[in-house]
């Protein structure tokens, strides 16, 4: 079991280095089977508190947005979670990591985030199969 206890741990540290921290409410888009799980979890650990569905209306201090390249048109979607987050939040966008089906460029992630107004301040690994960048809006501008 001591994979299990560093995998957590490792998994912990992921979200702490996104600025996650106990009390924050996190609102998650695109989950589906796929997901890692352990990366929810973990998320969820850190907040203390269950993650929120898309269809919430309540405000939160980060969006989960897991993307695949198949799911359609991330600018859309990352407008679509702007929606209800707060000023200085930030989308937690998790992609397939290259390699992997679904992969998306980190190319297009750039171009995505600009269109939708956001810049990219971090990526790294978020498990096993994915890897998350972290997007937030300028200073100025947002409620």
């Amino acid at each position: 079991m001591v994979g299990s206890t560093a995998d957590a741990a490792g998994e912990r540290g992921v979200v702490t280095r996104l600025g996650l921290q106990q009390g924050n409410v996190v609102q998650e888009f695109g989950w589906d089977d796929d997901v890692d799980e352990a990366v929810r979890t973990a998320i969820e650990d850190v907040v203390d508190s269950e993650l929120l569905d898309e269809d919430s209306d309540g405000v939160a201090d980060a969006v989960l947005l897991w993307w695949r390249d198949d799911d359609g048109d991330l600018v859309d979607a990352l407008v679509d979670a702007l929606g209800n987050l707060a000023d200085r939040g930030a989308v937690l966008l998790l992609t397939p990591k290259a390699g992997r089906d679904g992969h998306v460029e980190p190319s297009e992630i750039v171009e995505a985030a600009l269109a939708a107004g956001l810049h990219g301040t971090s990526t790294s690994a978020a498990g096993t199969d994915w890897s998350v960048t972290r997007l937030v809006a300028p200073r100025t501008g947002r409620r």
